[in-house]
């Protein structure tokens, strides 16, 4: 029994060790960070050396605010988030973005 468990501790602090790393050169900034990036992003990765083309994540955009003049993000908490992959300053909140949901909204409630 001490040996499974002395295993299992074993086992745990591997893994915790192993993705330490990784989560920290994952928040860390690079080389190659965006910058101007817009409000709402929750996050921004450069995939190139010049920095224009990112994978961004946001929240979506709150269905009921979508076709006013002031729409709002979601909050974080709801998990609705958009992995966008292009210019590094998409404005979650511009035109593209919200005729996008729009789009993606309305065929939701075709499928239905």
């Amino acid at each position: 029994m001490k040996r499974i468990q002395l295993s299992m501790s074993l086992l745990l602090l591997a893994g915790v060790m192993g993705y330490t790393p990784i989560a920290m050169a994952a928040s860390a900034p690079g080389p190659h960070q965006p910058k101007g990036l817009k409000p709402g992003v929750l996050g921004a990765v450069a995939l190139n050396r010049d920095g224009t083309y990112c994978h961004l994540r946001y929240p979506a955009i709150q269905g009921r605010t979508l076709g006013t003049d002031k729409p709002q993000l979601k909050p974080t908490t709801t998990g609705d988030i958009i992995d966008f992959y292009g210019p590094c300053d998409h404005d979650p909140l511009g035109k593209e973005e919200i005729e996008s949901q729009k789009r993606m909204q309305e065929e939701r409630r075709n499928d239905n």
